[in-house]
């Protein structure tokens, strides 16, 4: 009874929270366009099969490894950063693209683009709209994962503000995978190549954070230094190291804004591709 009220004080409280703002935000600061298309995209994701698929593939593939695999049942710490949010960010590689991979290339696909694109509204509006309804998606799976909290909380007497913080964590680098898809869908008019592609950058974003990166770049040599810049780049917005202080509890600043500015660049680059379409 104990975990279960925790659960509904530091978890389910805060979620009813943050998606009553989030509604606030979209029903009366939002402009009316932005809504319009965020309304159209839920509605989308939600009369048709893809959310509730990648719904069970997450919560069976999250929740499944962590309990069966990664021994947060024996470990005896009442702690999910190891057997659980390390993790995460390897799941989100395959499915925040596979969310975001329509929200451009079916306009293209089925015509629809240039319709969209003829309204009175501005790109911006449309890239907005359609990156909310699909962060929302994201938002509710991370929020059907309270199964795994119940069951740390009733194990022992976990830190629940950092778990909210890995949560955070998680959420933000779900967000990045999503901006990046969203980009690369503007760019395709198939799904599968916007899916394929997109999965490729953050399999690179996520591994470009990696130490051993970084080791490998101080030790150039020969041949090899023509590369540098590039991979110099990738391990500059490598995202697993922000991810990881932040998931640890330690909410730093810098790494807030590296999010967000990650995300804002590229809706901001996907805004330049659709004024180049619509051009």
């Amino acid at each position: 009874m104990d975990a279960l009220i925790t659960l509904i004080l530091e978890f389910a409280i805060p979620a009813v929270i943050i998606a009553a703002v989030f509604i606030a935000i979209v029903m009366f600061v939002l402009p009316r366009e932005v809504r319009t298309i965020f309304k159209r995209e839920l509605k989308a994701y939600f009369t048709s099969p893809i959310a509730y698929v990648l719904f069970v593939v997450f919560l069976g593939i999250s929740n499944t490894i962590s309990f069966f695999f990664t021994g947060v049942l024996e470990g005896g710490e009442a702690d999910l950063y190891m057997p659980y949010f390390q993790y995460l960010p390897w799941y989100l590689v395959l499915i925040a693209p596979a969310v975001g991979m329509r929200l451009w290339s079916e306009e293209q696909r089925l015509g629809t683009m240039e319709l969209v694109l003829t309204m009175p509204l501005a790109p911006w509006h449309a890239i907005l709209g359609k990156f909310l309804a699909a962060a929302v998606v994201l938002f509710a799976m991370l929020v059907l994962s309270f199964p795994i909290v119940w069951t740390i909380n009733y194990l022992g007497d976990p830190d629940n503000g950092v778990i909210m913080s890995g949560f955070v964590a998680t959420f933000l680098v779900a967000l990045c995978f999503l901006a990046v898809t969203c980009v690369v869908s503007a760019l395709t008019r198939s799904q599968l190549v916007a899916l394929l592609v997109s999965v490729f950058i953050c399999m690179i974003l996520w591994l470009g954070g990696l130490p051993h990166v970084s080791e490998f770049l101080m030790n150039m040599k020969g041949g090899w230094i023509i590369f540098w810049p590039l991979l110099k780049l990738i391990n500059v917005l490598g995202v697993m190291p922000h991810f990881t202080e932040l998931a640890k509890g330690m909410l730093g600043f810098r790494d807030i804004v590296f999010f967000l500015s990650f995300i804002a660049f590229c809706l901001f680059a996907t805004s330049i591709v659709i004024r180049l379409k619509r051009a």
